[in-house]
Parts: structure tokens; sequence; C-alpha cells
């Protein structure tokens, strides 16, 4: 079945308003939502950086991991997962083995990679995630970058002061 158009700026809004919420508790600017086929808002995540210093703590791979956990398959294909940024490569594949039907993102993995630079607590992988999700064995529709420059402010300020 095919997803409905849910590219509506207000989802990517709400995934920028919850990374500005993981940034000013001290963890990196980067915030989820899911989103099932009726518009509703299913689950939304920020980064889980600290307090644990996870590098794996992103948004986009515990929200992938929640929703594995929580929802049926045929309610994950039927889903988006918003995101403020592209997801890396990790987080792409958890979404992939999730379930997740459809990734609509704000800020590309190649500007974020130019905003960060060489960060120790970012080490951007600049792989598009269409191409991880190209290679899988079932179709993930992928949408983005959209907002970009407004995504990108949060970044700037932020790897600005790190």
């Amino acid at each position: 079945m095919p997803l409905p158009d849910l590219d509506h700026p207000a989802y990517l809004r709400l995934t920028f308003a919850i990374a500005a919420k993981a940034a000013d508790d001290g963890s990196h600017p980067f915030g989820a939502i899911l989103v099932g086929g009726d518009g509703s808002v299913l689950m939304e995540q920020g980064n889980a950086y600290l307090p644990d210093h996870d590098m794996t703590g992103h948004a986009e791979r515990v929200l992938a991991t929640r929703a594995s956990q929580r929802f049926r398959p045929a309610e994950l294909a039927d889903a988006t997962l918003y995101s403020s940024a592209e997801p890396c490569a990790m987080c792409a594949g958890a979404a992939y083995w999730a379930g997740i039907g459809r990734i609509v993102y704000g800020l590309s993995e190649s500007a974020l990679r130019r905003i960060t630079g060489n960060h120790p607590e970012n080490p951007t992988l600049d792989l598009p995630c269409r191409v991880v999700l190209d290679s899988g064995q079932r179709s993930v529709e992928v949408v983005g970058p959209l907002l970009e420059d407004e995504a990108a402010e949060l970044h700037r300020s932020f790897w600005a002061r790190r």
C-alpha cells in the first residue's frame, strides 16, 4: 500500500524542536519522530548520547529500536520516520531492519559533515542513507533534504560551542 503524502513541514519542525531540547539538555541536537499511516505521531525521540556518552544513541536508531518492539510489521511499513538530519548508515540500517517504510529528513549528511568537521563526538559518515537502503532487499522511500537551512541552524550554533 503506498504511503500517504506526509511531507508537511510541521512534522520536520517537530523534529527540530526535539533536537533543540536535546541540545538544551546537553546532548547532541538530533530529533526524530515516527508518524503512522494515518498521520498521527506515534513516538518521538531526542538524541540519547547522554548520560552515558553512548555514541550509538542516535535519535533515529533509538526510535527504530523502540518502534520495532512496540509496533507490528504492517504498521511500521506504513509509517514514516521524520528526522532532523539524514540518518547515518547505522540509523538507516536500524530503520530498515525495523521495517519502517519511509524516511523524511532535514539536514543532509554531507552538510552536517561540513558543519561538524572532524569533531570527536560526531565523526560523520558522509554516506547518503539512500545508498545504504538501496542495498537492501525491500524498498524504503527516502525524501530529503527538506528545510535544510532551518535544520542546519541547530547544528551551526551547537558545534561551534563544543
